[in-house]
């Protein structure tokens, strides 16, 4: 069959000539040019995103499997987004990378996809591109870190950062000894070895179908991660032939598979807002409530960081994600397609657990059915907020306590070493004007660290609410993505110190315990703020993201435009 790349390296006269000659000064011969599928191999490296810094001999590898199959690789960069370094969040760019991906892919003579993603919000930014381009396409996570191992311990990326914080505040460890820590804790490529984002992003686009099977796992510094590698280049080339596009594969099915994944790997809240941002590309009809009733039945079996004690190197070791899966039984739909060939069910069939203590059985699980993500709704959050049950200190999750309010996270860090602090454990931390539109970006601030006069006591968690996200690495009683967000008006605007705020995981509510003629005063006095910022990607994010409840897209990126061809502007 023709070929979409052909409009450019099969067309005749000066068209096909300008396409040809200037690939050719690369050093490739006539034959690439014969019709066979031109493979796009789209990374995301960059020495500035720490996870993503050995894509390139990933990239290398895909080729090689590309070439085998008799496809023509080529490969383009997309922005970077490390969340590690970029400033003030990944999360503002998550956007920018989709729309820039999606219109690099769309512009150019590809007929297929690889991506290849690793930190926290490469992967769902390149996969919201691909679904509105939806060109034939496989994704490639590139893998985590090797355990870090600290005398005699493991320590897990990010969530020793918070216990080594917390430990520094409390007086329990030096500087010098974070220090070597850090450096303990990161002693190969890759993303972080929690079941943070990264590690929660993986498994779920291996849970969709859309990279390979035990893609998630391998560690970034495997041999057998280069191998995947390889057999996913050879796998875009065959889904070109069979023309298999990320709209045959992302079905509502599929979507309830990764919920379910994420609930039994003990996933990351991310996963919520990316899977809803995702899944409005192919016109899934995907809601935050959905992450509720499809994990109702569904109990944590992944006994890792930072819910648990073990690493992703050991969840490598036990099975991976196709042992999770097949334990899940039933739960899943075996049915669903997926970018191997097979179905889930195929996929699945040859799985087993190989260590227990990693992997617990159905009937035997790490937490109980129902601990993963809950949605709250109630006065303080009508469009819903989440909390991860299985990360959280069970003895809060219903609680009732007075409100101490923080503008910004800023104000909080000034005050929270303070031992005069008017707060104790039954406090309820409100951090607001950190979701999409008030931070802006939704950065990963909610999860503030304990004030110091209560760690001096023993006290290691308490009540946390915002409007914006925390790492999947950290953990805590936190409740986040509250919607509508302060910045456009929600209850959490209105929230006053000393209201009382009940919380109630169990029954699912958020309730804001003020009548409604005193917030219909304070709404009536609350204005909202101007954009703050005059051009630019801020100001374009801030007039049209959407909540976190929608996915926190832009609104006019919604939906997909195709795989249409260009004009010729030759």
């Amino acid at each position: 069959m023709a070929r979409r790349s052909a409009e450019w390296f099969g067309a005749f006269g000066r068209a096909g000539m300008t396409a040809r000659s200037w690939v050719k000064n690369q050093g490739y011969s006539d034959e690439v040019f014969d019709g066979r599928p031109v493979i796009g191999i789209g990374t995301t490296w960059s020495e500035l995103a720490p996870c993503n810094a050995h894509q390139q001999r990933l990239a290398e590898s895909v080729k090689r499997g590309v070439w085998q199959a008799g496809g023509f690789p080529l490969e383009f960069p997309n922005m970077a987004l490390g969340e590690t370094l970029l400033r003030p969040t990944a999360m503002l760019y998550r956007n920018l990378l989709a729309m820039q991906a999606e219109e690099t892919i769309r512009a150019n003579p590809l007929d297929g996809l690889v991506l290849l993603s690793g930190c926290d919000k490469t992967t769902p930014g390149l996969l919201m591109a691909a679904s509105s381009v939806d060109l034939p396409t496989v994704m490639l996570t590139g893998g985590p870190m090797l355990n870090g191992k600290y005398r005699g311990t493991e320590v897990g990326s990010g969530t020793a950062v918070w216990k080594a914080e917390e430990d520094l505040v409390a007086g329990r460890i030096t500087q010098e000894e974070c220090y070597f820590i850090e450096s303990c804790m990161s002693r190969s490529n890759g993303h972080c070895m929690t079941m943070g984002t990264a590690s929660t992003m993986a498994c779920i686009v291996e849970g969709l179908g859309m990279q390979l099977p035990y893609a998630a796992s391998w560690p970034a510094v495997d041999a057998r991660r280069y191998a995947t590698a390889q057999r996913t280049g050879q796998r875009a080339v065959e889904l070109v032939d069979a023309d298999v596009k990320p709209s045959d594969l992302l079905t509502r099915e599929a979507f309830r598979n990764a919920i379910r994944v994420n609930a039994a790997i003990g996933g990351s809240t991310n996963a919520v807002v990316h899977l809803i941002a995702i899944a409005k590309r192919v016109g899934v009809d995907l809601s935050i409530d959905d992450f509720d009733a499809d994990t109702r039945e569904v109990p944590t079996l992944v006994n890792l960081a930072p819910s648990g004690k073990y690493l992703m190197e050991d969840f490598c070791y036990a099975g991976g994600l196709p042992a999770v899966m097949k334990e899940l039984g039933g739960l899943i739909d075996g049915e669903v397609s997926t970018v191997s060939g097979a179905t889930v069910a195929e996929n699945i069939a040859d799985a087993e657990v190989h260590d227990r203590d990693v992997i617990t059985p159905f009937d035997e699980p790490f937490q109980a059915v129902g601990t993963g993500t809950a949605v709250l709704r109630g006065s303080l959050a009508p469009g819903g907020a989440v909390v991860k049950q299985s990360a959280a200190s069970p003895r809060l999750l219903r609680h009732r306590g007075p409100a101490r309010v923080f503008e910004d996270v800023d104000d909080y860090y000034a005050v929270c070493k303070d031992p005069d602090l008017d707060i104790d454990e039954n406090t309820v931390l409100i951090i607001r004007n950190a979701g999409p539109k008030g931070y802006p970006g939704m950065p990963e601030v909610a999860n503030v660290p304990v004030p110091k006069k209560l760690l001096d006591r023993g006290i290691d968690d308490m009540v946390r609410i915002s409007d914006g996200r925390m790492s999947g690495t950290a953990y805590g009683t936190v409740i986040l993505h509250v919607t509508p967000e302060a910045a456009a008006g929600g209850p959490l605007a209105l929230v006053r110190d000393g209201d009382l705020i009940s919380i109630d995981a169990a029954e699912r509510r958020l309730d804001l315990e003020v009548d409604e003629d005193e917030l219909a005063r304070r709404r009536a006095a609350w204005q909202a703020p101007e954009n703050p910022y005059p051009r630019g990607w801020p100001r374009l994010y801030v007039d049209h993201v959407l909540q976190a409840s929608d996915g926190a897209d832009l609104d006019f990126l919604v939906g997909g435009s195709g795989s249409y061809v260009p004009r010729d502007g030759h």
